[in-house]
């Protein structure tokens, strides 16, 4: 692990080790509300997990998940509160900007407040055929208050259909501060993704 990355680990450590547990309530609104698109059954990832709040959702939706985030201190939290709720999750510790995904595929694949633009080409690669993406991030048409502020970890005007061209368009939503600013999510956006199927031959 390279020395930037050892830092952000314990940067993370350092904010998870008092933090306390959270349940399946602290998904990200694009999961929530998109229950109904996942599949009966399958393999699912949550990435750059934090304390868990997707994977737990996933697992009680039947999926076999997987967790990973860089901090084991996160993960062990995770796996207490998944035990405790006999809800069968991996956690995986993983650097995963410097090592990459690996090669397993998922079916579905869930990516919340984090955002690392180099990446973007394997998460593709990690969905299965007919696998979802649901993706929710800060946007830079937000309050200076909320979230991150470097452009590095913040998406620009629609983004995220660039970043994922490739796959096909479930859903959609990014409303900046357009009408009554008080209401409705309006420092993120809200993506979900589909890869195409294979064609059989004929």
């Amino acid at each position: 692990m390279s020395a930037a990355a050892n830092d952000q680990q314990q940067r993370w450590d350092k904010k998870y080790a008092d933090a306390k547990p959270v349940t399946s309530a602290a998904a990200c609104e694009v999961l929530r509300s998109n229950l109904h698109l996942l599949p009966a059954k399958g393999t699912a990832l949550d990435l750059a997990c934090g304390l868990g709040g997707n994977a737990l959702l996933l697992a009680e939706q039947g999926l076999t998940v997987t967790a990973c985030d860089i901090s084991p201190a996160g993960l062990r939290t995770l796996a207490q509160t998944a035990k405790s709720h006999n809800l069968p999750l991996t956690t995986r510790q993983r650097d995963i900007e410097q090592d990459g995904l690996g090669e397993e595929q998922f079916d579905v694949i869930c990516v919340s407040r984090y955002l690392h633009r180099p990446l973007c080409p394997a998460i593709l690669a990690a969905l299965k055929p007919g696998g979802l993406l649901f993706y929710q991030t800060f946007c830079e048409e937000k309050p200076a208050t909320v979230g991150p502020n470097s452009p590095d970890f913040v998406l620009r005007t629609n983004e995220l259909l660039t970043l994922f061209a490739g796959l096909r368009l479930r859903y959609y939503q990014e409303c900046g501060p357009l009408g009554n600013p008080a209401a409705g999510n309006r420092s993120e956006a809200l993506f979900i993704g589909q890869r195409q199927t294979r064609k059989k031959r004929v």
